[in-house]
């Protein structure tokens, strides 16, 4: 049984949908008990800074702020890449709850460290 889940994701707010299947994802796997890392890269980035999901709401879904605030609340790390974040000017923004600055090589370390195994899955 995998003890760690990843969501990748690089949609941000131009890809509403998938932006937010990937928290739902994330949040259902939180629930499930796994230790829970989301990387967002490239326009994802923009969901890790405070503020940065508010007002976005897909069809059918909770708004996209409180799925990223339950991910925070419930201890998943959000791992922001910092080069994706450095490009759009948000390294100097607060970060969401959870939410940490890095690279790929947090996200390797997260997939890699001690015994349990990993899934990951990407959008």
């Amino acid at each position: 049984m995998t003890d760690r889940f990843c969501v990748n994701l690089s949609s941000g707010p131009e890809a509403l949908d998938k932006a937010t299947v990937a928290f739902v994802v994330a949040n259902a796997a939180l629930a499930s008990g796994k230790e829970v890392l989301v990387f967002l890269t490239v326009e994802a980035v923009r969901l890790g800074v405070v503020g940065g999901a508010d007002g976005l709401c897909a069809d059918g879904f909770a708004p996209l702020s409180d799925l990223v605030a339950t991910l925070g609340a419930g201890g998943a790390k959000i791992l922001v890449c910092t080069p994706c974040a450095k490009v759009r000017g948000l390294v100097e923004q607060p970060l969401v709850a959870g939410g940490v600055l890095g690279g790929g090589a947090g996200l390797v370390e997260f997939m890699t460290a001690g015994e349990q195994t990993a899934a990951s899955v990407s959008y």
